[in-house]
């Protein structure tokens, strides 16, 4: 029997950035659900050693509609919680996901190939998510996605908002739960990104907590569901990253090593080790850090935009998205950007490469500890597939995993806020 701890079952994990940050906070994960084969292994190949159960097959699966459609699944699942962690039904205290959310994200977007929103199966999986908090009872349970949610159209000639309107409305419709939702931008957490999320909270009604009624009562932060924005400050680049820095570094190559101590707050805290302990010296083993491989005509590009702040000369320029030269320091408005499933959407601030997985995952605030399986990075069909052909499966490479995951300082913030609101009553 595993000892009373909050309990929390993530659908739709990715590679466990929304766990992380949980984990952080104090919630244990019971149960996790993840159809990429590389992104569930990345998740539990980094929790095994500390929460045993999730290598086993009863406590993690691939399938979120048959975990729905199989009559057998969901109360088989409830008879090995009471047996492994004593919860009863209805005593789950956290449920939380992020349904994929392929054709909502700018990104998405602009490699939809103009596909109806309403043709792509990953579009409706909240209505499977919405179905396990319906037989689950979980004390309260938390659904994220992205800004582009709000704003989209099941079909060209829908109307704006229409999709998140009978998102918001699924959830609703739940017995017994009442449902807020706000936009957040994860940089007012302390998260070196601005990446906006929408997240939505439910609270079952019989959890007793001390929450505002006051505005919006569809407002998550003003209902007290969701934390206010911190005074926590994101950090700098340079801070976050200038540790990872080798002057030596070989294009294409790997550097194995740390080439620096750690000298900030934030570096010291990536570098700090799973089991605890001081941050991993000058010199220790490095994963993750192996540079692409550009030829001198990117590299020629890259280091124009060096010398000129970040200005592509006409030479360099092709039809492709714009890439953007990442600043050492953020400046008055503080992070300006969003990680997302492409290595070479930004370029180092100091070096003509673009960024490292280990260096993509800090920006993520994913801790040096933390390993990623599969492939390095994926051509772009592979990567977004073809919905106009009927392709619908994709590759998610480490890259990928790693712009898809909730910041893991962002959940962490959430994760505390909930925590202390569920240890009300």
């Amino acid at each position: 029997m595993v000892k009373r701890t909050l309990k929390v079952m993530d659908l739709f994990a990715g590679c466990g950035g929304l766990s992380l940050g949980l984990e952080q906070a104090g919630f244990t994960p019971v149960f996790v659900n993840e159809l990429n084969d590389d992104a569930r292994r990345t998740y539990i190949q980094n929790r095994q050693e500390r929460h045993e159960w999730l290598a086993e097959s009863g406590f993690s699966t691939a399938d979120v509609k048959g975990m729905v459609l199989e009559k057998k699944f969901l109360p088989a699942l409830e008879k090995r919680l009471a047996g492994t962690f004593g919860i009863q039904h209805g005593e789950l205290d956290l449920l939380v996901g992020g349904p994929p959310c392929q054709g909502f994200s700018g990104i998405g977007h602009r490699r939809s190939y103009s596909v109806d929103k309403e043709q792509l199966p990953s579009n409706h999986l909240y209505q499977d998510m919405a179905a396990i908090i319906h037989r689950m009872r979980p004390r309260a349970f938390l659904f994220e996605n992205v800004r582009g949610l709000l704003n989209s159209r099941w079909t060209e000639s829908g109307q704006k908002g229409e999709i998140f309107r009978d998102i918001l409305g699924t959830y609703q419709d739940i017995p017994g739960y009442t449902v807020a939702y706000s936009l957040v931008y994860a940089k007012d957490y302390g998260v070196p990104q601005n990446r906006p999320r929408v997240l939505m909270v439910g609270i079952r009604d019989d959890v007793q907590a001390s929450l505002t009624r006051e505005g919006n009562p569809e407002d998550a932060i003003a209902r007290g569901y969701l934390p206010a924005p911190t005074e926590a400050t994101a950090p700098d680049l340079i801070d976050l990253l200038g540790d990872l820095v080798d002057p030596d570094y070989e294009n294409g190559g790997a550097t194995t090593q740390y080439p620096a101590s750690a000298r900030t707050a934030i570096q010291k805290s990536m570098r700090t080790p799973q089991e605890g302990g001081p941050p991993y010296k000058k010199g220790a083993p490095l994963t993750e850090h192996e540079y692409s491989k550009h030829n001198e005509r990117v590299m020629a590009k890259f280091r124009a935009m060096h010398s000129s702040g970040g200005h592509v000369p006409s030479e360099f320029r092709t039809k492709k998205f714009a890439q953007r030269l990442l600043p050492a320091r953020w400046g008055k408005e503080g992070p300006t950007i969003t990680a997302t499933s492409l290595a070479d959407d930004y370029v180092h601030f100091s070096q003509p490469r673009v960024l490292t997985v280990r260096e993509w995952a800090r920006l993520q605030m994913f801790p040096d500890w933390y390993r990623f399986a599969g492939k390095r990075t994926t051509g772009g069909i592979r990567r977004a597939g073809n919905p106009r052909e009927g392709i619908f499966d994709r590759e998610v490479p480490k890259y990928t995993q790693i712009g898809n995951a909730v910041p893991v300082g962002l959940a962490k913030a959430v994760g505390e806020h909930l925590k202390a609101l569920l240890s009300k009553d």
